[in-house]
């Protein structure tokens, strides 16, 4: 749009409430050297490129202004910041009518994994940081987000203010290479966690640009097993909305540079699990392929493990086996595996009991025995309930039809009753 394109638009959308603006051209050019606009100027602005002007927030300008057409920060050596900006602007209840084209994350993912080995931004001048600030910052973060999963739907405020707090310090602080690693470091931990929260909640675009952010910083660090693992997370994130095509591309680049054996058993059963969701008999070998993979890499993993995938374990392997099984119509194995795995969930992984129970009731109905359906199903929507985990609850909502043919069987009615509630 030319600067003359948009100050006409700025007058018509004045215009459109009565009044009147003596926007012109000049003006918009003093606006991109850094003029401020005034707050009715700015509400303007907004209504001229078609934004809802719940996004305006007249002390911030520009930065409240999306930066690209797609809402993706290209990757890149100064990328780190304008990434966390972007998902913190996205976090504030607005943007949602941005959606990331599963196109766009298959790009983002191929730049990292064809991307340098290192990409540390710049140290930039400002008020210096101490050392003992960041191991605060690191230490706090790490309590929070160790909280027993009932607590943690309590502590989204706190995350989002240390993210807040970190990127600041990025962009206007002063501070040498080791502790800008170690910022950057925190930003991507940080990034995920927050992401995790807002999927679980159901705001996937909150949750994409979290998850993109983090994969800046990871980038920043040079840490690829965590950028990795942040690939993972967009990629199951796809598979959730059933866009498994984009998981499988996006898994395929994280395994390129992830090393970790833990890391990789991830990825491999993420990748397992997608492939057989594509519902392609002929993929049978690549699924079975990948959780050979998956527990070969689970047998080499040690106690050196990277913080974001320190709990994959036996569980997790015999439950996405098992779902990966159900997907190619090896119901009885499948089922064998998913209650084999709840039964090795530590007590503390609540919400991932939860699904696995989901799956378990999920498993029984494919087996048509739908009184331990019922059963499983009945106490992921309690323990969900419980601990505030609005994605169990989809997960039980979503097999409620499917227990419609068995209305009258013990069990089901109850179940029916307490969904409805």
């Amino acid at each position: 749009m030319t600067q003359d394109a948009l100050a006409g638009r700025v007058r018509a959308a004045a215009r459109q409430h009565g009044l009147r603006s003596g926007t012109d051209k000049a003006r918009v050019r003093k606006w991109e050297r850094g003029v401020a606009p005034n707050s009715e100027s700015q509400l303007y602005i907004a209504e001229a490129l078609g934004l809802p002007v719940d996004i305006v927030r007249v002390d911030d300008w520009p930065n409240w202004l999306p930066r690209t057409a797609d809402g993706v920060v290209p990757l890149g050596p100064h990328s780190s910041v304008p990434a966390l900006r972007e998902a913190l602007r996205t976090a504030m209840d607005r943007r949602t009518f941005f959606t990331i084209s599963g196109a766009t994350l298959s790009a983002l993912a191929a730049d990292w994994a064809a991307g340098p080995t290192s990409a540390l931004a710049q140290v930039r001048d400002g008020q210096p940081i101490g050392e003992d600030f960041v191991a605060f910052l690191e230490s706090t973060t790490k309590q929070l987000a160790s909280h027993a999963t009932e607590q943690r739907q309590h502590t989204a405020t706190l995350l989002d203010a240390h993210l807040s707090t970190v990127t600041d310090l990025l962009e206007h602080g002063r501070y040498t290479p080791a502790l800008a690693q170690r910022l950057h470091t925190l930003a991507a931990s940080l990034s995920q966690t927050v992401a995790w929260h807002r999927f679980d909640l159901g705001r996937h675009t909150h949750a994409s640009q979290n998850w993109i952010a983090g994969l800046h910083n990871a980038h920043a660090a040079g840490d690829h097993d965590m950028g990795a693992g942040l690939l993972g997370d967009l990629a199951y994130q796809a598979a959730w909305r059933n866009d498994h095509t984009t998981a499988a591309i996006i898994l395929n680049h994280a395994l390129t540079r992830a090393r970790n054996p833990a890391a990789r058993c991830l990825l491999q059963l993420r990748l397992a699990r997608t492939l057989a969701a594509q519902g392609d008999r002929s993929e049978r070998r690549a699924v079975l392929r990948a959780l050979a993979a998956a527990e070969k890499h689970l047998n080499d993993a040690g106690a050196e493990r990277p913080a974001w995938c320190a709990w994959v374990s036996e569980a997790d392997l015999a439950v996405d086996s098992g779902q990966a099984l159900l997907e190619l119509g090896d119901t009885g194995r499948a089922h064998q595996l998913i209650t084999e795995g709840e039964r090795l969930l530590p007590a503390a992984r609540d919400k991932t009991r939860g699904v696995f129970l989901a799956y378990r009731a999920a498993s029984y109905l494919d087996l048509k025995e739908p009184e331990p359906a019922a059963a499983a199903a009945t106490q992921s929507l309690l323990l969900a309930r419980r601990i505030g985990a609005p994605r169990c609850v989809q997960l039980v909502d979503d097999l409620l039809p499917r227990f419609e043919p068995y209305a009258r069987t013990q069990g089901v009615p109850e179940l029916f009753q307490l969904a409805a509630v």
